[in-house]
């Protein structure tokens, strides 16, 4: 107990939620007061917390539909490109050295351009989830500070910051179905400030190819949308 307590000790600056734990050692609690008081302090799985909420499910579905459409985009994208980069090779034949040099610098340009307005749509995509994420961490600071009084307790730790804690001291089931109750699925909360991404509008590929319709099982990894399939590469 006295090494729980010293890990306690260390943690609080960094990982306590709410409030402030100055040493209070936990209490005996019997079966019928533990609805009543649990322990002075509190464990939350924080992960947990959003991801099983409505409103961590919400958001998910979100990032996962925005990124499936950049996906998609990007494979029409690349297929154009690559249709435009074979005819330019066909027009070799037929060109003088300085009009394919031209035409081929003009390709990489518009190439290059492409492939940074992509990037740039798909670090705002992760950007926007990272932005609900913290949207819904502090709107759901209130709720978690009722949930701790109501619980006799002082503090909040985040879970992975705890080394050993009796079961009865996790309210994470709790704080979801509270968080549920009051937040719901995140609709009824002012929206983050819009951002202006600085995006430049994409420069379409020449190319009379019909894309194929992108696949209907593409789904971007958790938190690898931001190195989303490249544009293409140049001649």
């Amino acid at each position: 107990m006295g090494r729980l307590r010293a890990a306690f000790g260390r943690a609080a600056a960094g990982v306590a939620l709410l409030g402030l734990f100055a040493g209070a050692a936990p209490w005996p609690v019997g079966a019928q007061e533990a609805e009543v008081l649990r322990a002075p302090v509190l464990m939350l799985d924080r992960n947990r917390l959003f991801s099983e909420s409505a409103f961590g499910r919400a958001t998910e579905a979100r990032f996962q539909a925005d990124s499936q459409v950049l996906v998609a985009e990007n494979l029409r994208l690349e297929q154009a490109l690559e249709a435009e980069e074979r005819n330019l090779t066909d027009q070799r034949a037929t060109l003088d050295a300085e009009a394919f040099q031209a035409l081929a610098a003009e390709f990489d340009t518009k190439t290059e351009a492409i492939r940074a307005a992509q990037d740039a749509k798909s670090r705002a995509i992760t950007v926007k989830r990272e932005e609900d994420r913290q949207r819904f961490l502090q709107a759901a600071v209130p709720v978690l500070g009722e949930l701790m009084r109501d619980s006799g307790a002082v503090a909040i730790f985040d879970k992975d910051m705890v080394i050993l804690s009796l079961r009865g001291v996790d309210i994470t089931d709790e704080a979801i179905q509270l968080i549920d109750a009051t937040l719901g699925d995140g609709s009824a909360l002012p929206a983050a400030p819009a951002q202006d991404e600085g995006q430049e509008a994409v420069p379409e590929p020449e190319s009379n190819v019909e894309p194929n319709a992108a696949p209907d099982t593409a789904v971007v990894p958790d938190g690898a949308a931001d190195t989303v399939p490249g544009a293409g590469g140049t001649p």
